[in-house]
């Protein structure tokens, strides 16, 4: 396989899951810390399903935080010179670089305004309103759009266009690394078809002078 460019973690992906790990981690906390109190009531011991039902939830509350946590880092792009790679834990996608039209340089603020969200759409997207995304306008999806908006946040689609709104914090070296692999796809082919139209020359029989 070509050797492709630096992987580059998926900034939005990140901050979604920086928004959920801890509040997941704290509720589990509390749920094995009530356990105990349950445990000690006199009525638990006809119950016991109370206090370790209990204690299995915060437990594993707490392994779900952890879980959470350590996928931060398995969701990144990276360029390679026939295609684009996007993966996420629950998600890999190889995007062919003949799918790709152009790419383009905007602030997320521009794509996504802060003012007309809600929620926590709007508490994720105001500390990124000033970084610079770069947009992926494709000629197709290269997969069905109802799987992508299951697996990818909202973040990635500033409409219903077929393309991809990627953030991450060396955007200046993605861009470069796209566009230098790119163009060394399109430049191998011609060299290679040339150095093979040479070889069938070379082969065919010379008149003497």
């Amino acid at each position: 396989m070509a050797r492709g460019g630096r992987r580059h973690p998926l900034v939005i992906y990140r901050q979604v899951i920086n928004r959920w790990w801890p509040e997941t981690l704290i509720l589990g906390i509390l749920l094995v810390g009530l356990a105990w109190p349950v445990y000690k009531d006199p009525s638990s011991q006809f119950e016991p399903w109370r206090w370790k039902g209990m204690l299995l939830l915060g437990a594993g509350t707490v392994m779900f935080a952890l879980l959470l946590l350590a996928m931060r880092g398995m969701a990144y792009v990276q360029v390679f010179p026939t295609h684009l790679k996007l993966v996420t834990p629950f998600l890999r996608l190889n995007i062919s670089h003949k799918r790709l039209r152009r790419s383009t340089t905007t602030e997320m603020r521009a794509l996504f305004p802060p003012d007309k969200m809600r929620g926590w759409k709007r508490d994720v997207i105001a500390p990124l309103g000033g970084r610079t995304a770069i947009l992926l306008e494709l000629n197709g999806w290269p997969a069905a759009p109802k799987l992508l908006q299951i697996f990818l946040s909202p973040f990635f689609f500033k409409d219903k266009t077929p393309h991809f709104v990627i953030l991450v914090d060396d955007w200046m070296r993605f861009s470069a690394e796209l566009e230098s692999l790119r163009n060394s796809e399109g430049i191998a082919k011609p060299q290679q078809s040339r150095s093979i139209n040479q070889s069938i020359l070379s082969r065919l029989p010379r008149k003497d002078s």
